[in-house]
């Protein structure tokens, strides 16, 4: 199993997310447990398109991490 880091954002009405290691592979929800489990579908379909024409599978690499900062 490999985990890829994945980006949610708030858009007005809904929630879009991307992964920063894997150009190209988007997805839409209306909340943020709908995101995540449609980018992860849309991450499995993208791999399995990329080795199905012969592409290299990008090695994920992004690090994420969540810092609080005082106002």
């Amino acid at each position: 199993m490999t985990a890829y880091a994945i980006v949610i954002e708030q858009a007005a009405d809904n929630f879009a997310a991307y992964a920063p290691d894997v150009p190209g592979c988007v997805a839409t929800g209306a909340t943020v447990d709908e995101v995540t489990t449609l980018m992860t579908e849309a991450l499995e379909m993208h791999i399995e398109l990329m080795r199905a024409s012969g592409e290299d599978i990008p090695e994920p690499a992004t690090v994420v991490r969540s810092v609080d900062i005082s106002s």
